[in-house]
């Protein structure tokens, strides 16, 4: 028996608010990583489904390993079709914020989603959601969207219409939330979910191989030099630290996506508790963090990088150079000891 952790009246308002509306558009938060895609398009397929019109709207491109999913080549990517995303936000009677707690982390189409007259309803799992949307079901403890949009469908009666494109998109967003399955993953719901999807049709082997053990020549040589001559381990500290710049990210042809779990490995290293990851974009850096245990590298985030998430993943961005955003971090690596197994 999957928990009953959602408001009956949020669920009985968010029933009522499908039933009345025609034209839904899913919004997602920028740079869209495998769980706001997946939850976006599960969610399309789902109202698709039941007659809506729907589209999916994203601020900006998402990882080619992602076009795997059933509907991915139908999103409408704002940055490539700018005036009919504004015409289908402004045309929505309905639209979903998915995986994102801030307006901020739409960029440009935070603008237009506020301006909008259509009812918003925020479905995620950050810590502290903002308050524009008209119903929010927030749930930090979830380890995805993904998963908390299958305990809605339940709640929603919708389950029996989950079919094998639905499933694999909410397989996906439960996977890479998780490193598959390799953190935030101790909780037995979770694999009743995949049961359950498993029962629709998924191929969760494929699945895996596409989204995340299929790679590219250059995609395989950046992480290669990522970690051989741009990993510096802080042995005191249990840190390590990854940085790439643009011109680097040129050299090796990089494309979106292409450094997605290249956080992840120095936490291979038994001991490094927590790891950084600074990726330099056109007018600022990209920070990930992951971490081991009870290490909060949403603390981190949050004080220093204008970011958050949860205790073991991360994120957050730095506008300034590279050299100014190492001397930051480095000037935190005292102050996060206090924050290590056996330091308090």
């Amino acid at each position: 028996m999957i928990a009953q952790i959602l408001d009956r009246n949020k669920i009985k308002e968010l029933s009522r608010l499908i039933a009345g509306c025609n034209r839904v558009v899913i919004t997602c938060h920028i740079a869209p990583d495998g769980d706001a895609i997946g939850s976006s398009l599960a969610l399309c397929h789902m109202l698709t489904d039941l007659g809506k019109e729907v589209h999916v709207v994203t601020p900006d491109m998402f990882a080619q390993n992602l076009y795997y999913l059933p509907g991915a080549r139908d999103i409408v990517v704002y940055t490539r079709y700018e005036e009919f995303a504004k015409q289908i936000i402004s045309e929505a009677d309905l639209i979903f914020c998915l995986d994102y707690n801030s307006i901020k982390r739409v960029d440009q189409v935070g603008k237009y989603i506020l301006d909008s007259k259509a009812i918003k309803v925020m479905i995620d799992h950050h810590l502290g959601p903002e308050k524009f949307p008209n119903l929010i079901i927030s749930h930090p403890e979830e380890s995805s969207t993904s998963v908390l949009l299958f305990k809605v469908f339940c709640a929603l009666g919708l389950v029996p219409l989950i079919d094998k494109k639905i499933g694999s998109c909410i397989y996906a967003g439960m996977m890479t939330d998780t490193g598959n399955f390799s953190y935030n993953s101790n909780n037995a719901d979770l694999y009743r979910i995949i049961a359950r999807l498993v029962e629709s049709g998924i191929d969760k082997d494929k699945l895996y191989t596409h989204i995340i053990n299929t790679s590219t020549l250059s995609r395989l040589r950046i992480n290669g030099y990522a970690v051989s001559e741009k990993m510096t381990i802080y042995p005191d500290h249990k840190a390590a630290l990854i940085t790439l710049t643009r011109d680097e990210l040129n050299r090796f042809d990089y494309k979106k996506g292409d450094t997605e779990s290249l956080v992840n490995v120095p936490l291979q290293l038994p001991d490094v508790v927590y790891s950084i990851f600074l990726r330099e974009e056109t007018d600022y850096i990209k920070v990930s963090c992951r971490s081991k245990g009870n290490f909060p590298v949403n603390k981190l985030c949050e004080q220093h990088f204008n970011g958050g998430g949860h205790r073991n993943a991360a994120g957050g961005e730095f506008y300034g150079t590279m050299d100014e955003c190492i001397a930051l971090f480095e000037s935190t690596l005292e102050a996060n000891d206090a924050l290590l197994p056996n330091k308090k």
